[in-house]
């Protein structure tokens, strides 16, 4: 396979080994959740909302809090209340307000939930293995070791918003259902930076 340069035709070298090393973590990351989405759409989902019907799978028979759930995200939701009411109209899940705590929203998956996700198991588990397969046991366990190892100085771990989407502690402020994100700086391979707006605004 080609290097990264030769990837994204670039001539002049990265800045340092470590930009080289972090955007090339960038874009292999980019490559499987594309390929993922490709699995998951056929049936309708994002990878974003199949990630959450497996997380209340694992949650029966209680159920979570949008908060609970967001936090056992794989990738970060902003929105976690949008996506909750779209897969309640769907009627994958389900939702009640505590009976203790009237502020509390609890998420179950639905039959029909259970039903999809049965149905997609097959597909969805041949996708590591048909993605990392070429990869030996023993350098997959260094590649998860060092990915935790690099995530150790990316900041403090992060928060998510409640069903109540009123103001998040990572500056990403909600009005009703919709989200708005912060200015995110992308570094480029000329070691500059960048400013740019998130693409859904």
């Amino acid at each position: 396979m080609a290097s990264l340069k030769a990837e994204i035709a670039q001539e002049p070298p990265f800045s340092s080994l470590e930009e080289e090393a972090m955007l090339n973590l960038i874009r292999s990351s980019d490559y499987l959740h594309r390929d993922f989405h490709r699995r998951t759409r056929d049936w309708g989902l994002t990878s974003t909302q199949y990630n959450v019907l497996r997380i209340l799978r694992g949650a029966r028979p209680h159920g979570l809090t949008c908060s609970a759930i967001g936090s056992r995200m794989i990738t970060a939701e902003p929105d976690i209340t949008r996506l909750l009411s779209r897969l309640k109209t769907l009627k994958f899940v389900r939702q009640q307000r505590d009976r203790h705590d009237r502020r509390l929203v609890w998420t179950k998956i639905t039959e029909s939930g259970l039903q999809l996700l049965a149905d997609m198991d097959p597909v969805i588990r041949k996708a590591p293995v048909e993605l990392l397969g070429h990869l030996k046991r023993t350098e997959l366990a260094e590649l998860i070791r060092l990915l935790e190892r690099a995530r150790i100085h990316c900041g403090e771990p992060r928060t998510v918003l409640s069903c109540e989407g009123d103001q998040c502690a990572d500056g990403m402020v909600t009005a009703g259902n919709s989200a708005r994100r912060p200015s995110v700086t992308v570094p480029e391979p000329s070691g500059q930076q960048i400013l740019r707006r998130h693409p859904s605004e």
